[in-house]
Order: structure tokens, then C-alpha cells, then sequence
């Protein structure tokens, strides 16, 4: 017993010594305190090689925060740090937060059936169906309505059609999570920016509007309110000493798996590290975490056109990009992975070495335009490339630990890469673009 009281007073400490251990800017104005590479001990000759791929991928704005300091800040083209840009996607960590907050408050409870918000008939689902669907569902991707109507957007009720029950089908599905606006402006009394205003950023110093585009509700913001947003999450939902979010119970909810059909998704929020994941607009399960080369407790706020933020408790870490990448796709996976490999270089980890120790195995170019090659150093493997509903198209050897596909016969697309190596087996997104 003294032992464990010991060790529960260590861990107390620890998170104690963090919490303290992490910098706040002010409120108001432009300062924001800084931490070099330099002294960080990091890889500083990699830093190019990274702004070169931001360049080259109509990058606006990269941000990265180390134990609450600017490390990396870095514009492109006529952008600013003044300049305003969309959240896309992204923004729905956003929309989950303030869930939360309503929660707290006692003005809503995630298990309240979203009917007792948006009223009856919001969908043309059967009644009974209708009334199964929970916020829960919203925040999840659960609603069970049909995310193959003809937008996907569409939040009026003849697009909100039965599929299948709530939470027995996850499916990236905009037009029920818009609805969780409609929930928080029900549930609340004010419109969703008042109360963004009230609850979140003004203890933050946080600016920044939700707009109207067609069905949608896209926050946009200057880049360092991302930022401040993403410090926010690594600090568990207080701004220095200032509580913004008190249930930890939701806090904890948001970043873990959610269900078990899409076990890298929390309540609007991916998440690092687990077993598989799914990709929108199909319903299988792909092997492997979100993103190989990032840390395993990495969480992330993805968009469209490669709107990122993400966050890394276990290296007191934070980081954005802004920008338009119309070929990163709604949630840019593949985008999401290279830049973490190109940190990973500036970070000075060795490669393979980002979530457990496993072999360096090389697959380049990613995206392929024709030739796949991959080396296994000194392992021999079986390779095999599959679509995503897991169909094997290419199968091979690798010879003294290399091989090369052809994937020329092959539509534009994204597809897995299994590594097979002893009773191991490792599985890449590859994106084929010719």
C-alpha cells in the first residue's frame, strides 16, 4: 500500500512538474516566446528539407510548438501570420470541444437523443430509427444514415437517410456533424460563435469566425490561433492556470477510441497509434496506425487540402499546416505521414523508430508515378499491394532485400503495401498518381 501511495504521489508530481513545465503567451498581442532547434540538440541541416516539401505542395502557414515555445514558424508566398485561412475538417475538433463545454454546463449530455435538439423528422428516417440516433452518433460517425446520398453535405432532412442503426456503421459523414451546430445553438440559447466567444476563446486569446459555405460551417482563423487551439488539447483542456474544460471524463473521451468499427477515431478527432483505421467513403478496415512515422499517442485535427493539427503529450509537442493541397484528398493521411518522417530527420530519430522499434524498411517514391521500390535492408519479405477493400493486385519477393513493383497497370488511387517479414507484418498507404 505505501508503495503504491509512492508511486501515485510520483505520477502526480510528474504531471504536476509538466503542467508547469509548459509556456502560455499572453493573451493579447504578438508575443510568443521561442526555442531554437539549435538548442534542442535537433538535426537543424533537415529543416530545408522540409520547408522544401511545404513549398512544393502549396504550403501557407507551418507552425511548431515545442513545450509551449515557437520552434518552427514559417510563412509561404504572400501568406502572413496575420492572414486568415480555413480549418476545413479540422475544425470539427473544434465543434467536439465545445460539445464538451455544453456538457460541463449541463445544457446538453452526449447521450441525449439528437431529436430532443433538431426536433422530430430532422431525418426521413423511420421514426424509431431517428430517435436511436444520440449525439454520441454525431460525434462518432455513427449516425447510420447514409453517407452515399448525393452530398454528403447536405444537412436537410431528405438527405438524411436510414442505412443502417446508430452506431453499428461508422461513415465519414458531414451532414449529421454539421448538425451538432444546430445541437449546441438548441442546447445553448446563443448562436455557435457567441458561445465559442464566451467559452473558448477568451480564456485563450484564441480569434477566429465560424462561416456559411453552402452546407457547411468552416471555422477560419489566423495560424497562431491553431496553435494556441492545439496548446490548449496538449495541456488537457486548460489555458495555463485557467480551466477552460473541468469534465476530464469528456476530455479523456475525445482522444481515445470512440467505438471499435474505427478504432482511430475519437469524438472528431484521429488518433495515432491503433490496430487499424478507415478512410472515408469505404467501409473496411485498413491495418496499421493513421501515421507510421508519428509518435503512437499522437492525436490529430484533420481537413480537407491538408489542414492539420496535432498534438503529442509525450514530447510536450504541437504542430499546424495551412494550406491548399487539393491532392492531399478530405483527410490527408498520405501528406500527414511525410511530413512527420521529414520531422522525425529534423528530430534526429532514427527512421522506424517513431512508434516501436521495427525494421527500416524504405518504399519510395510515395506518391508512385510508375516504378514502387522497396528495400528491407537485410530481411527478406513477401510484399503484396492491395486495394482498399483488400483485394491483392501485385504480389512479390524481395531479393536480397529489395524489390521493385510495377504498378503502371494500376488506376490513380490509394492502395496498401503489406510487408511480410518472419511472423511480422508491417502495412504502408501508398498513393498512386499516373
Amino acid at each position: 500500500m505505501k508503495n503504491l501511495f509512492t508511486l501515485m504521489l510520483l505520477c502526480s508530481l510528474t504531471m504536476q512538474i509538466r503542467a508547469q513545465s509548459l509556456y502560455f503567451p499572453p493573451l493579447a498581442g504578438s508575443t510568443w516566446d521561442t526555442l531554437s532547434a539549435t538548442s534542442l540538440g535537433w538535426c537543424t541541416d533537415k529543416v530545408d528539407s522540409l520547408y522544401n516539401y511545404l513549398q512544393d505542395n502549396n504550403s501557407k502557414a507551418f507552425i511548431l510548438l515545442k513545450d509551449g515555445k515557437i520552434v518552427f514558424e514559417k510563412y509561404f508566398g504572400t501568406f502572413t501570420a496575420d492572414s486568415v485561412w480555413y480549418w476545413a475538417s479540422a475544425g470539427k475538433s473544434l465543434t467536439s470541444f465545445v460539445v464538451g463545454i455544453a456538457q460541463q454546463e449541463s445544457l446538453l449530455a452526449i447521450n441525449d437523443a439528437s431529436s430532443s435538439y433538431l426536433g422530430t423528422g430532422w431525418t426521413v428516417a423511420p421514426p424509431a430509427k431517428e430517435l436511436q440516433i444520440k449525439i454520441r452518433n454525431q460525434l462518432t460517425m455513427t449516425t447510420g444514415l447514409d453517407d452515399g446520398v448525393p452530398n454528403n453535405a447536405c444537412t436537410i432532412d431528405t438527405c438524411l437517410q436510414y442505412l443502417a442503426d446508430a452506431g453499428t456503421r461508422w461513415a465519414y459523414h458531414n451532414g449529421p456533424y454539421t448538425l451538432l451546430d444546430s445541437v449546441i445553438v438548441s442546447a445553448t440559447g446563443t448562436t455557435l460563435n457567441n458561445y465559442l466567444q464566451q467559452k473558448v476563446k477568451a480564456p485563450t486569446g484564441m480569434t477566429g469566425l465560424y462561416v456559411t459555405i453552402d452546407y457547411d460551417h468552416v471555422f477560419h482563423s489566423k495560424p497562431r490561433s491553431m496553435a494556441r487551439y492545439g496548446l490548449l488539447m496538449l495541456n488537457k483542456g486548460k489555458w495555463n492556470n485557467t480551466p477552460v474544460m473541468t469534465d476530464t471524463n469528456y476530455f479523456q473521451q475525445m482522444i481515445q477510441s470512440s467505438q471499435a468499427l474505427n478504432p482511430s477515431y475519437g469524438y472528431l478527432w484521429w488518433l495515432n497509434g491503433k490496430s487499424a483505421y478507415m478512410v472515408p467513403g469505404l467501409q473496411v478496415q485498413i491495418p496499421g496506425s493513421l501515421s507510421p512515422a508519428a509518435p503512437a499517442d499522437m492525436y490529430a485535427a484533420l481537413g480537407k487540402n491538408g489542414q492539420m493539427l496535432h498534438i503529442v503529450p509525450s514530447q510536450n509537442l504541437v504542430w499546424l499546416r495551412m494550406g491548399d493541397a487539393p491532392n492531399a484528398g478530405i483527410v490527408p493521411f498520405l501528406m500527414n505521414d511525410t511530413i512527420w518522417q521529414k520531422l522525425n530527420q529534423i528530430m534526429c530519430v532514427p527512421a522506424g523508430f517513431a512508434q516501436q522499434q521495427e525494421p527500416d524498411f524504405q518504399y519510395f517514391p510515395n506518391p508512385v508515378d510508375e516504378v514502387l521500390h522497396i528495400s528491407t535492408g537485410n530481411l527478406e519479405a513477401d510484399l503484396s499491394l492491395c486495394d482498399l477493400y483488400g483485394r491483392t493486385l501485385i504480389e512479390a519477393l524481395t531479393q536480397h532485400g529489395s524489390c521493385a513493383l510495377n504498378t503502371a497497370e494500376l488506376s490513380a488511387g490509394l492502395y496498401i503495401l503489406n510487408i511480410r517479414y518472419g511472423k511480422s507484418k508491417v502495412s504502408r498507404m501508398i498513393h498512386i498518381r499516373h
